[in-house]
């Protein structure tokens, strides 16, 4: 079996100073509001820990974005 995924390959979180293996794989659009201090680059790699902080920091943004795109009929 081929992994092409970076993740797989085992890849370290961007979030300064953690040296974990990322388990998730991000835009920089997406973590820009969140607050955590990551590395530059095209894509954002999370371990779990600080993925798990992503979703808690822009849970109320993320449902107000999920909101905009309901169909009202």
């Amino acid at each position: 079996m081929i992994d092409f995924g970076k993740v797989k390959k085992g890849v370290k979180c961007s979030v300064v100073g953690c040296e974990r293996d990322a388990a998730r794989s991000l835009s920089p659009h997406k973590i820009s509001g969140s607050g955590l201090d990551v590395k530059e680059g095209r894509r954002v790699f999370l371990c779990s820990y600080h993925y798990r902080e992503y979703k808690k920091r822009t849970r109320k943004q993320r449902m107000i974005e999920s909101w905009r795109y309901t169909v009202q009929i």
